[in-house]
C-alpha cells in the first residue's frame, strides 16, 4: 500500500473541534488527504487546521451549524469551492444527553434529535452526489461515507434512551444507505465506539455525569484517536474491501 493512500483525496469531518473529529481528521490527513473542517467554533477549528498543516497536510476551516439545512448544505458547497471535490464524508458530530424520562426535558431530547439524526441528514443528503461523482472519477474508484454512531446503538440503558433511539436509528440508516450506494462506488460504514474519553461528557449535569464516571470507574477508556484509526482503517482498503460495521470498545467495557 502506498505511503499516502489518500493522496488527492478531500475528506469532510463534520464535529472536526474536537475529540473524535479533531483526531479523524490529523488521521486522514496524514494519509494525504485535504480536509475540510466543519463545526460552530472557529478558534478550535483554526487550532486543528493549524496541527494538520505543521505536519504537512492540508485542512480548511468551515464554521457551520449543520443542524440549519441551509448551512449543512453551504458547509458541502464550501468544501467543493475550495477542493474541487468530495471523496470521503465522515458524519461525527453529535451530543449525548442523560437522564431519565422522568426528570429530563424535551428539549434535551429535540437537542440530540436535531445533530444526531436531522444535521447527518442534512449533510448526508447533500454530500452523496458528490461522492458518487468522485467515486467514477478518482484514481482510487471508490468514495466513502463512514457515520459515528455508538455502543449505546446496540445496546440501550437506562438513562440513555433517546440517545440509544438516535444511533439505532442511524445504524440502520446506515445499513439502508449502503444496499442504495452499493453499485454506485460509494462503501457506506458504521463505527460504534463504546466510552471515549471526550468531550461528550461535558454536556451532562452534574449529577448526572458523576453516576456516569462512576459506572466507568476501572475501565480505560478508548482515546479519541483509538476511533480516528479505525476510520482510518475503513477509508484506505482497496476499493474491493468494504467495512461496513465496526465495533469499538474499551477493552474493560461490558456493555
Amino acid at each position: 500500500m502506498p505511503d499516502h493512500p489518500l493522496n488527492g483525496a478531500v475528506a469532510l469531518v463534520t464535529g472536526a473541534s474536537s475529540g473524535i473529529g479533531a483526531a479523524t481528521a490529523r488521521r486522514l490527513a496524514r494519509e494525504g488527504a485535504a480536509v475540510a473542517l466543519v463545526a460552530r467554533r472557529r478558534d478550535r477549528l483554526d487550532q486543528v487546521a493549524a496541527d494538520i498543516a505543521k505536519l504537512g497536510g492540508r485542512a480548511v476551516a468551515v464554521t457551520a451549524d449543520i443542524t440549519d439545512p441551509e448551512c449543512a448544505d453551504a458547509a458541502v458547497q464550501n468544501t467543493l469551492d475550495w477542493y474541487g471535490r468530495l471523496d470521503i464524508l465522515v458524519n461525527n458530530a453529535g451530543i449525548m444527553l442523560l437522564d431519565t424520562a422522568l426528570h429530563t426535558t424535551i428539549e434535551e431530547w429535540d437537542r440530540m434529535i436535531s445533530l444526531n439524526v436531522a444535521a447527518l441528514l442534512h449533510v448526508t443528503h447533500t454530500a452523496v452526489p458528490h461522492l458518487i461523482y468522485a467515486a467514477s472519477t478518482s484514481p482510487r474508484q471508490v468514495a466513502d461515507l463512514v457515520n459515528v454512531s455508538s455502543a449505546a446503538g446496540r445496546v440501550a440503558r437506562p438513562e440513555s434512551s433517546v440517545y440509544s433511539l438516535t444511533k439505532s436509528g442511524l445504524n440502520a440508516f446506515t445499513e439502508s444507505l449502503r444496499q442504495e450506494l452499493r453499485g454506485e462506488g460509494v462503501r457506506v460504514s458504521v463505527v460504534q465506539p463504546g466510552a471515549v474519553d471526550t468531550e461528550l461528557w461535558d454536556h451532562l449535569s452534574d449529577t448526572t455525569r458523576d453516576a456516569a464516571r462512576q459506572r466507568l470507574n476501572g475501565i480505560e477508556a478508548l482515546r479519541p484517536e483509538d476511533v480516528a484509526d479505525a476510520i482510518g482503517y475503513i477509508v484506505t482498503r482497496d476499493r474491493r474491501v468494504a467495512v461496513n460495521e465496526m465495533l469499538v470498545r474499551a477493552a474493560d467495557q461490558n456493555w
